[in-house]
């Protein structure tokens, strides 16, 4: 990958699909690791990608899972068609979530995707509309955090 090339990557997220999932951050981990990324800032994309690929299996109908790759940075873009985020600035705190208790009893839901979303990202945008769908864009630089 040269300074004018990007690389685009597109996973489907299956609403429920528990067994797959974590497939769309762990090959995004891969490709990051061939293409030399530093390894603290493959870390973060890793954990806000699964955080994001989690929320769409377990809230919404299912969605896609968007990377954009160039040598300065990677953008991860989520879409879903799900019932969309209430209140954006509820959800962002720790420990609040929607999930049904069957979700908590397989040990997710605990509330903490979004905030370890905004954690991980050196830029986030929430765009959300009820009964319409959720778009989350994470961008993580490929140098240090200033």
């Amino acid at each position: 990958m040269n300074e004018t090339n990007k690389m685009k990557l597109t996973y489907d997220v299956v609403s429920g699909d528990f067994d797959r999932a974590g497939e769309a951050s762990s090959a995004i981990k891969r490709l990051l690791q061939r293409l030399g990324i530093p390894a603290d800032i493959i870390r973060r994309i890793a954990i806000g990608t699964y955080e994001a690929e989690m929320n769409v299996i377990i809230h919404a109908g299912g969605g896609v899972v968007m990377a954009e790759i160039s040598p300065e940075s990677t953008i991860i873009v989520v879409t879903d068609k799900g019932p969309g985020i209430p209140d954006i600035e509820q959800a962002k705190q720790e420990g609040w979530s929607t999930a049904p208790d069957y979700i908590r009893q397989m040990g997710f839901g605990a509330g903490m995707g979004l905030p370890n979303m905004i954690k991980c990202s050196d830029r986030i945008d929430i765009a959300s509309e009820v009964n319409e769908g959720t778009k989350i864009t994470m961008e993580f630089k490929h140098a240090d955090k200033v």
